[in-house]
């Protein structure tokens, strides 16, 4: 991917000199609500180690009983290392390229301003509206501050600890993040949290495939407009989207964990699913080509 020397983002907020940041909530006391699995790669770390211990990896990628994300304690801020501040100029790049294209795109398709997300960079721990976020925990979405969260050491744990190598590996994770927020912005996040709230435990799981899916398929939306308007995608580049995503599935996650998969239980898609719809993105260009409401086959 091209794009040292290029433009950044000043939607970036730059909290990795604040020693962890603590879990003592929001300034002010805000109320901090709570969601979820809404950040595709969002608590993946998480969910091998709790694996590897025997424990549910389920709970977690769900945010456990009433969809809550789990916090995890310890560790401070860490030195930031030039790997960090490397990967932090590649993420805002990668943050003002989604600011274009889908500024673009949604006032082309859906007649609509793009409000840009602000992209939080954290080490070690934080806070969120939506909760604690830690190294663990990985990239989410928080659609009550309208942020996403990423330590840039998840990139570390993204190529060594899940083999997902190559710079447009980490763009996917920016950009499904952001797809999220697009589904924010589109009310499609509100209308999918009520019914998950509603319903049984099965029927919510699915619902956060459709949610996960449709946030690939977007990534795949931007890096096709992306290639179009910049000109910064490189061969390769695709493919190791592709196989970031072929990394992440449900069903390969619990394989590689030594457990027979479960559909009952996904709540991100299998393998072949996102791959599947991060390429129809990709292929079309269009968010007309991201319903993964309206079908029977995910």
């Amino acid at each position: 991917m091209r794009w040292d020397g290029r433009r950044g983002s000043d939607n970036i907020e730059d909290r990795r000199g604040e020693g962890g940041g603590g879990f003592g909530g929001p300034p002010g006391g805000m109320r901090m609500g709570r969601i979820g699995g809404a950040g595709g790669f969002g608590l993946i770390a998480v969910a091998i180690l709790v694996w590897a211990l025997g424990g549910d990896p389920i709970a977690v990628l769900t945010g456990g009983a009433g969809n809550q994300t789990i916090q995890m304690g310890g560790g401070g801020g860490g030195q930031i290392t030039p790997e960090d501040e490397q990967a932090a100029k590649f993420v805002s790049v990668t943050l003002a390229d989604t600011e274009e294209v889908w500024k673009d795109v949604l006032q082309k398709e859906a007649g609509m301003d793009y409000t840009p997300t602000t992209l939080v960079l954290f080490k070690g721990q934080t806070y969120s509206d939506c909760g604690g976020a830690t190294e663990a925990t990985g990239p989410f979405y928080c659609p009550v501050d309208k942020k996403v969260y990423l330590d840039t050491d998840f990139f570390t744990t993204m190529s060594q600890e899940l083999g997902a190598k190559g710079d447009f590996a980490a763009a996917y994770v920016v950009a499904h993040e952001v797809g999220h927020h697009v589904q924010d912005l589109l009310g499609i996040l509100d209308k999918t949290t009520r019914y998950r709230e509603q319903a049984s435990e099965a029927d919510a799981n699915a619902m956060s495939v459709r949610v996960e899916l449709q946030a690939d398929c977007f990534a795949g939306v931007w890096a096709k407009n992306a290639a179009q308007k910049f000109g910064s995608l490189e061969p390769g580049d695709i493919q190791e989207a592709v196989d970031a995503a072929s990394r992440i599935g449900d069903d390969t996650l619990q394989r590689n964990a030594g457990r027979r998969p479960m559909p009952d239980s996904f709540t991100h898609g299998t393998s072949e699913q996102r791959q599947r719809w991060l390429a129809a993105g990709y292929n079309a260009g269009t968010i007309r080509a991201c319903d993964t409401f309206g079908t029977n086959s995910l």
